[in-house]
């Protein structure tokens, strides 16, 4: 699929990989919808992109998932791409997981995309076609201390995408998922960290390549969009 004209839902758009996107996807043409808590964030990036529409969106909560959809439909007429980018990071060794802060995490990393999918499933099926891309991140294809709880997230949002791709394949609806590597965003400083350090022994000490751009990563959505690859990763060392 190419993206001029298309209509693109890009959640999490205020800031890091999804600014980068909607500035991408409104570049070549799309129209874009900027998804995300921050109004103000919203608004000024709006300023700069073309046919763009500004929806306030908490993604833990269904109703403003709903909303996000239904104001899309009512500006633009259909929705034919939606990429699921908002999420949250969570530090803590499994012994130390809180339920309280995996469960908002789990709502905002792992449900609220299933939910967002839910909601344009039926559209994109009555249209005939259309494109899920769903960020997970490259930690769910490591093992990596402290990571679990924010990993295990990623890793079940990217079998759900994989499994989706399979189930719609007859409606035309293609689902993709993109595993990220570290990228120079806020990610890291907006990360939740509870418990204790973890303590490494070196044995897994290795040099790794530099932190990605967010212009990066979001080439690298286009470019599963364009080319229909189901998973796409940051780096070629990190395909399994």
């Amino acid at each position: 699929m190419q993206v001029k004209d298309k209509v693109v839902i890009v959640t999490g758009a205020s800031s890091g990989i999804g600014e980068a996107t909607a500035k991408l996807f409104a570049q070549k043409g799309a129209k874009v919808v900027l998804a995300a808590r921050s109004k103000n964030k919203l608004e000024k990036l709006a300023k700069d992109l073309p046919n763009s529409l500004v929806v306030p969106t908490d993604m833990t909560n269904v109703k403003d998932i709903e909303a996000l959809v239904q104001k899309t439909v009512k500006e633009f007429g259909r929705v034919d791409i939606l990429i699921n980018n908002a999420g949250r990071g969570y530090d803590a060794p499994v012994e130390e997981i809180s339920a309280d802060t995996f469960h908002q995490v789990f709502d905002l990393d792992l449900l609220g995309p299933v939910l967002a999918m839910q909601q344009v499933i039926p559209l994109m099926r009555k249209q005939g076609n259309g494109v899920i891309v769903n960020i997970s991140s490259g930690t769910a294809l490591m093992v990596l201390p402290n990571m679990s709880g924010y990993a295990s997230l990623k890793q079940a949002l990217a079998k759900i995408s994989l499994t989706a791709r399979e189930e719609l394949k007859k409606d035309k609806i293609k689902v993709i998922v993109v595993y990220p590597y570290i990228t120079d965003t806020d990610f890291e400083k907006n990360t939740i960290r509870e418990g204790k350090e973890p303590e490494w022994d070196g044995s897994s000490d290795r040099e790794l390549p530099p932190a990605d751009s967010p212009e990066f990563v979001a080439e690298k959505i286009l470019e599963g969009i364009q080319k229909d690859t189901a998973e796409i990763y940051a780096h070629d060392w990190m395909k399994r």
